[in-house]
């Protein structure tokens, strides 16, 4: 059942973002019968279009933000997330028919990343150790020989939530510049940028004398 309260940020993003108001159709033109249609019509500006897309995808919409994150007041949430950011970039897409595919790959991106914000920080094998004492500054090879792994757990526990997500997706995770890129929604560049700053962080934390 949709949640009208949970429809709220999307309603408002239209009326806001958009001349039209959300329930009106251009009387020239007829009702588009293919996504297609409808797509080209919003991208054009058309509210309404755009007001049908979403209620034509709302419910598949959730159904796959719910079985990602396994929490149905979460996931009606995060796709208010998703029409709001597929919204703003429908003029990025291509090919109006493939908005259907499209839509998934954003509702599934986004809620990734939503489940990276929830995880609790799991525990570190020394493997993980070895790779971030390889890649920090010297003060940080000292003291992991020492008291490597509560030294870093403490360390990475005190850094942001952005510097913590970057050095778990890159040590933990295995993933690449170019996955953390797509599982982040930021340029390469800008991953690399976080991942140095958050080493360079925990580079502070773990080097500072701390008890055990």
């Amino acid at each position: 059942m949709r949640c009208v309260g949970m429809r709220g940020r999307v309603h408002r993003f239209l009326r806001e973002s958009l001349p039209m108001d959300i329930n009106d159709r251009a009387p020239q033109s007829p009702r588009p019968t293919t996504v297609a249609d409808i797509v080209v019509r919003a991208q054009r500006g058309d509210r309404g279009a755009q007001a049908e897309l979403y209620e034509r995808y709302w419910d598949s919409t959730v159904a796959l933000a719910a079985r990602r994150l396994r929490d149905s007041t979460a996931a009606e949430d995060l796709a208010q997330d998703v029409f709001i950011h597929a919204f703003q970039r429908l003029d990025q897409l291509r090919t109006p028919a493939a908005f259907g595919g499209w839509l998934r790959q954003i509702t599934t991106r986004m809620a990734i990343n939503m489940q990276t914000r929830r995880r609790v920080p799991q525990a570190m094998d020394d493997n993980v150790m070895g790779a971030l004492a390889s890649t920090a500054d010297g003060p940080v090879d000292l003291v992991l020989r020492e008291e490597r792994t509560q030294q870093v757990r403490s360390g990475i526990q005190q850094l942001g939530e952005t510097d913590r997500e970057t050095l778990r997706a890159f040590y933990f995770d295995d993933q690449s510049i170019h996955d953390m890129a797509r599982r982040f929604d930021a340029p390469a560049g800008t991953i690399k940028r976080r991942l140095h700053t958050a080493r360079h962080r925990l580079a502070r934390y773990v080097a500072e004398p701390q008890a055990i």
